[in-house]
């Protein structure tokens, strides 16, 4: 029974172990993410607004949040149809027009002593070459980078700081939300380690029991 009871205390131990980590690792950033829109879907961008150079009538978000990476990271909200947002900017010959659908986030994602605008959508007419950072540009000054090239503010906000990190405990909390962007191999590792944990605590304590 001793044996019993030493392997449920072993198991009991790692189990609050990884508990610990997952607290740790649960610290995120506050940051713009980048999204494109497929249909009625918002995939987390593959390459940064300087790189995408986005098709006539693409739209195109950015999200502003706290998150820990691309599988945690929350969609733009609000409506994204190109024809609603760029219904009052007609189509002209040598440019092109790309939908942006801009979230500045909620209050509990904002920096101290920031409140964040309504989430707002516009119509950038640009070069058939352009990027999405220069649709940005153009319709969402004024923008700030830091020295990295990382967007550090859409339309002036917030008004300071970029991607800095926040601790677990000052991170908001969210409720579970399908992602577009594939799930997150977090849990499945974890529940296959206690599985590998569970089992190894109790072959130790019937070997105990048959010696």
């Amino acid at each position: 029974m001793t044996s019993v009871r030493r392997a449920a205390a072993l198991l009991v131990a790692s189990l609050l172990v990884l508990a610990a980590a997952a607290q740790a690792q649960a610290a995120g950033y506050r940051y713009w993410s980048f999204w494109d829109r497929s249909g009625d879907r918002w995939t987390y961008a593959t390459q940064g607004p300087a790189a995408e150079r986005p098709d006539d009538g693409s739209v195109q978000g950015f999200r502003f949040a706290v998150s820990a990476d691309s599988s945690d990271a929350n969609r733009p909200r609000g409506a994204a149809d190109f024809g609603s947002i760029c219904a009052k900017t007609p189509a002209k010959a040598g440019t092109k027009r790309v939908a942006l659908v801009l979230d500045f986030g909620t209050r509990a994602d904002a920096p101290s002593g920031e409140t964040p605008p309504a989430t707002r959508t516009v119509c950038a007419r640009v070069a058939p070459d352009a990027s999405t950072a220069e649709a940005l540009a153009e319709a969402a000054k004024p923008l700030r980078y830091d020295s990295n090239a990382l967007l550090c503010a859409i339309a002036g906000y917030p008004a300071r700081g970029c991607g800095e990190q926040v601790a677990a405990d000052e991170k908001p909390s969210r409720k579970a939300v399908p992602k577009d962007d594939g799930p997150s191999l977090g849990l499945p590792l974890g529940i296959g380690v206690v599985a590998v944990l569970g089992g190894g605590a109790f072959w130790q304590a019937r070997r105990r029991r048959n010696a």
